[in-house]
């Protein structure tokens, strides 16, 4: 079936495109666009897969960019701002010569055949099967590469492994690797509140059985990427948190609701999870070009996927681009398309557009507002600086961070459970939060892990424990660099899994805490390429509930709540040399 549109279909570029530079040249441009809507795509059993494929309206053969997610794209292309909208924006790559193929998952939408479980193999055949497809049809040059936001850039990988022979590049955006540790179980904790909002937005009966016509999804794209999308951004911005605790209070379907409660009440290991353990296993076999872009303000979904991405994958070293980005939460993702475009006509076009010539790794430093460069991430040359955690002076109350040990001695804070109620006055007596400062005394560059190892006990057994590094600048602004987590019951390194950015937490294995009795707890923060300016405060603060630490995704920090800890309880950190956070110091580049 091919419905064809008569209303055009209006772009955007929306948000950051570029990582500090400018493509001196573009292969193809004002090409236009026009939509071959619900197109077959053949796979096993029967079944068919639907897809809305845009291409140039010049004639020709062009490169197909092909995005395979677990979502119906009724709305997508119009602009809407949904949790799932994270193909791009087609009319922009149309009127640069490639043709986007927007695909549904079996079960989705218009696809037809049974769903199974995300990221199921039987999701790597049909994507696989997309990219033979694509690579066939009249319109395209049998060149097919991928891009994509997070579920869409997660299922680039997998299929990426297998090799197909029209695939010639990727690019993904804000990625995760180990399906069931950064997703499912982050920090040993289910990750209830963003599961139930990513079902809740995406998987209800509505979601499959919307149908808009390519005619009113392009009517509806002027409005949506015509002048008012500045104030459309502006109000979602001022709406999302109430637009996610609506989607947490959904109705999925039933399949997914019982995925649901496996994911939360039942698959507590490795070993018992349905999901599958996700691109991660055979990153390895990865040996296409591909740009990788994450942004610094996810903590427990995307961020460690990338790096694991970049450290493990066979790609050669000069053909792979890593981009860390500054904060941002926008709905739809318009984000690097600029970027994507430059990176695929370098690839496929051996057009001379600096992407050659571009740092394998740009990294985004807070504080000095700029992108810098590297050609790996953690830049080669660091030097890891120990920070340990002491006791307050005579006459202050917040605690010290010191490049030296201090005096025995402890702090500690109290663990409330989500949900219970707050007798007055009872911040009056007991805290929450325990925070360590660290006065900057001369001009400091930060980019690399960030850990914190803490010598740690509390009177029940488990808790949770979140840590935060901040700068505070001159004015006493707060700026977050860095959070991370960990239950202290799931502790135990998962060293196989590890990468020189993450300590991989075994949330599988669980020993239980004697009260009272102090272990050390090892866990990364994520990492924060920070400029320090004298005059500044570096502060690590700890707590036992996310909410208490993270930034609002409005600010663009998409953070999510966990439903720990699991007791009333206090929690105790031990210093004289027992505690630390460890930095890694870089050389700030010359001008």
């Amino acid at each position: 079936m091919n419905t064809s549109s008569h209303i055009p279909l209006k772009g955007s570029t929306a948000g950051r495109q570029y990582a500090d530079w400018a493509p001196r040249a573009v292969a193809m441009e004002g090409l236009g666009n026009r939509v071959l809507a619900d197109q077959r795509v053949p796979v096993t059993d029967g079944a068919e897969l639907h897809a809305d494929v845009y291409t140039p309206r010049t004639p020709g053969r062009y490169p197909a960019v092909v995005s395979f997610g677990g979502y119906a794209t009724e709305t997508h292309t119009a602009g809407i701002p949904t949790g799932s909208n994270e193909i791009g924006s087609p009319p922009v790559f149309t009127d640069r010569g490639y043709c986007p193929v927007i695909v549904e998952r079996r079960g989705m939408g218009r696809s037809t055949g049974d769903q199974v479980m995300f990221f199921d193999p039987q999701d790597i055949d049909d994507h696989e099967k997309v990219i033979a497809w694509a690579a066939e049809q009249p319109w395209c040059n049998g060149e097919v590469v991928l891009f994509g936001t997070s579920y869409y850039a997660v299922s680039q990988l997998s299929v990426a492994a297998r090799k197909p022979p029209a695939l010639k590049a990727l690019f993904c955006n804000e990625v995760t690797t180990d399906l069931w540790r950064h997703m499912i179980y982050f920090g040993g904790v289910p990750a209830w509140f963003f599961v139930s909002l990513w079902m809740g937005a995406n998987y209800t009966q509505a979601n499959y059985d919307q149908r808009l016509s390519p005619d009113r999804r392009a009517l509806i794209s002027h409005l949506t990427n015509g002048p008012l999308h500045p104030l459309l951004e502006r109000l979602v911005h001022h709406k999302v948190s109430g637009m996610f605790e609506s989607f947490e209070s959904a109705t999925p379907v039933e399949f997914m609701r019982r995925i649901y409660a496996n994911w939360m009440f039942d698959e507590k290991t490795r070993a018992q999870a349905t999901i599958p353990e996700g691109p991660t296993a055979t990153l390895g076999d990865i040996e296409v070009p591909f740009t990788v872009v994450q942004n610094l303000g996810y903590f427990n979904l995307h961020q460690f996927g990338c790096y694991d991405l970049i450290a493990h994958a066979a790609t050669p070293a000069d053909r792979k681009w890593l981009i860390l980005a500054p904060p941002s939460y926008d709905l739809p993702v318009y984000a690097w398309q600029g970027e994507a475009l430059a990176f695929f006509d370098h690839i496929l076009r051996d057009t001379d557009n600096g992407y050659a010539e571009q740092p394998h790794v740009r990294y985004w430093v807070e504080g000095a507002e700029r992108f810098d460069t590297a050609e790996a991430f953690p830049p080669v040359g660091g030097d890891v600086r120990r920070l340990y955690l002491g006791a307050p002076d005579a006459d202050a109350t917040t605690h010290r961070l010191s490049l030296d040990a201090m005096a025995d001695g402890s702090g500690s804070w109290v663990a409330v459970p989500l949900g219970l109620p707050l007798l007055g006055g009872m911040d009056d007596v007991v805290n929450q939060t325990l925070a360590f400062d660290l006065p900057v005394e001369q001009d400091t560059q930060l980019a690399g892990p960030v850990t914190a190892r803490l010598t740690y006990n509390c009177n029940e057994l488990d808790s949770y424990v979140v840590a935060r590094l901040s700068r505070l600048d001159a004015t006493g602004e707060r700026h977050q660099l860095s959070l991370g987590a960990i239950r202290p019951v799931s502790r135990t390194e998962d060293k196989q899994r590890s990468t020189p950015l993450e300590i991989a937490i075994d949330a599988g294995h669980r020993e239980p805490l004697v009260p009272d009795e102090p272990v050390v707890l090892r866990f990364s923060l994520t990492p924060a390429p920070t400029l320090l300016r004298r005059g500044d405060t570096l502060r690590l603060e700890l707590a036992s509930r996310i909410d208490l630490l993270r930034m609002d995704v409005s600010e663009g920090y998409a953070q999510f709540d966990m439903p720990v800890p699991p007791y009333p309880c206090r929690n105790t950190v031990h210093f004289g040399g027992e505690s630390w956070v460890e930095v890694t110091e870089v050389p700030a580049p010359t001008t």
